[in-house]
């Protein structure tokens, strides 16, 4: 049976500050520079969700597309949306919130989120020149 993967994708907006509160301010400045700011700094996020699975022979859908809107925006943009990601997104608590595990939080989130489909791609663009993709593994 042939596997097929098909993209949604959903923006949203976030602030942040990227910091460890292991290291002194001074580290934190060197390692992060202006992403390290202590009054927060926000990106316009893109999130594509890639799903893969059969095509079902009724629909011809892998999934319904509105589903995974519905999904994404419910378990994912529903929280981060005009939210602090150091503050007030509980799937990020305790975590730096950098791109790349803002990523892993999403996929944790979405995960078993997207049945019957599985999820195979997340790609998260922070600017319009920086993105990070996860596939799970």
């Amino acid at each position: 049976m042939a596997v097929v993967q098909i993209t949604r994708i959903v923006r949203f907006n976030a602030a942040h500050r990227v910091y460890n509160p292991a290291l002194s301010d001074e580290e934190n400045q060197r390692l992060f520079g202006k992403c390290n700011n202590p009054n927060w700094h926000g990106h316009n996020y893109t999130l594509e969700v890639t799903v893969e699975g059969a095509v079902d022979p009724i629909t011809g859908f892998v999934v319904n597309l509105r589903d995974i809107k519905q999904v994404v925006e419910r378990e994912v943009v529903e929280h981060v949306d005009h939210k602090n990601l150091n503050l007030e997104v509980p799937f990020m608590a305790g975590t730096i919130p950098s791109t790349e595990n803002f990523v892993l939080g999403i996929w944790r989130v979405l995960a078993p989120a997207v049945a019957p489909a599985r999820l195979a791609r997340l790609k998260l663009w922070e600017t319009e020149n920086q993105y990070v993709e996860y596939d799970g593994r």
